[in-house]
């Protein structure tokens, strides 16, 4: 199943499932961002990634249930009659999809989630939860973009140019998004996930619990005796 990762809420950041923060992280193919997503799962608690459910097959170091569920087109298909989906999309003639027991199960867990999904499930994502928190992940060069996906190993070269040429439209998306993180140096970029993380769970709106909390405290202690 899911890969452990820190996600019970903390003492000192307590979740819970109305305040539950999606986090939506999408990128140009090529460009980092599942490494990015597992190096920010790593340093902040209370924060779980989305498994996606796929019909490709698995990249070398890639495992079935951590990175994606891998699934025939069959159960891909019984899970759409089902609508066990948020949302589903075929993108490089593969069909992706986030279903809908990865969401609430972090929501009713208290969990900030993490879901990385190409430019049309993000769409269909945040027209469900408007409340959602978008994050462009840009790639600093093409060059550098294609230097990944060449060392990537997976694609031929045809498959690269038509990866170069859908990521040359999916970047005129940037400016529907929330933030932007251009990937130019990995430390950085995963510095700065991070911190978009922290600011969002510090809006007032997230911390009115706690806050409340405290000023009833501060009432308490200024009633007179």
């Amino acid at each position: 199943m899911r890969k452990e990762t820190q996600s019970d809420p903390s003492p000192d950041n307590p979740q819970s499932e109305e305040d539950s923060i999606l986090f939506v992280i999408t990128a140009p193919s090529g460009a980092g961002k599942s490494s990015i997503c597992w190096a920010v799962i790593e340093r902040v608690q209370g924060l779980a990634f989305s498994v996606s459910h796929t019909t490709r097959a698995p990249r070398q170091h890639e495992r079935d249930g951590v990175d994606y569920y891998f699934v025939d087109d069959e159960t891909f298909d019984r899970m759409i009659r089902e609508d066990r989906f948020l949302e589903w999309a075929e993108v490089y003639g593969r069909r992706y999809g986030t279903s809908r027991d990865e969401v609430e199960r972090a929501r009713q867990n208290g969990i900030d989630l993490l879901i990385e999904i190409d430019r049309q499930g993000a769409r269909n994502i945040r027209a469900g939860f408007p409340e959602a928190v978008g994050v462009f992940l840009m790639p600093p060069s093409f060059r550098s973009l294609n230097e990944r996906l060449m060392k990537r190993g997976s694609e031929s070269a045809e498959e690269i140019n038509k990866r170069l040429a859908i990521a040359a439209d999916e970047t005129k998306d940037y400016p529907l998004f929330d933030y932007a993180v251009v990937n130019d140096d990995f430390d950085k970029a995963v510095a700065m996930l991070e911190a978009i993380i922290w600011a969002e769970r510090n809006k007032v709106k997230h911390q009115e619990k706690a806050l409340h909390k405290i000023m009833s405290g501060i009432r308490k202690e200024q009633a007179p005796e």
